[in-house]
């Protein structure tokens, strides 16, 4: 497994299975589930797509006009696209108000790029599970049940 964290370059390796871990990443808040999709991951033959930013600095204005900020969202845009899974967790006690963005887009235009896994907790999680059963979008209750569903979609 090959796993590239924003804002770097992932254009090499159009060969792989591409899967984007998109989910809770409030600091402070939110466990580094990314990291245990990883570990969890690391003998497979995929590409794994993480928004989890190493230099990540939380004072950036979140603006168009921010460089960094700008280098970050389109990058996470890009990778989206680019993937053939897009994974999402939204871990209870966060808001992921980004993830919630990208859920509700990506749930309409491509479900079945979709494993979610919302589990009880979550503030808004009936209506994930709602959106989820309308759009036909797979849905798992555990991290771990996540990581399995990922792992026969490689």
């Amino acid at each position: 497994m090959i796993e590239i964290k924003a804002p770097h370059d992932y254009s090499t390796y159009s060969d792989k299975h591409g899967i984007f871990l998109a989910g809770s990443i409030e600091m402070g808040k939110a466990e580094d589930w990314q990291k245990r999709v990883s570990d969890a991951l690391s003998n497979t033959d995929a590409l794994l797509l993480n928004p989890r930013r190493d230099d990540w600095d939380s004072s950036w204005v979140q603006s168009i006009d921010n460089e960094q900020f700008r280098t970050q969202v389109e990058w996470e845009l890009a990778a989206l696209e680019r993937a053939d899974t897009i994974v999402f967790y939204f871990q209870p006690g966060t808001q992921s108000p980004i993830t919630l963005l990208e859920f509700g887009h990506h749930s309409a235009a491509s479900p079945e790029k979709m494993i979610v896994c919302c589990p009880d907790g979550f503030w808004r999680k009936g209506n994930i599970d709602v959106t989820s059963a309308r759009y036909g979008v797979r849905q798992v209750d555990t991290l771990d049940a996540l990581i399995e569903a990922v792992r026969t979609r490689i």
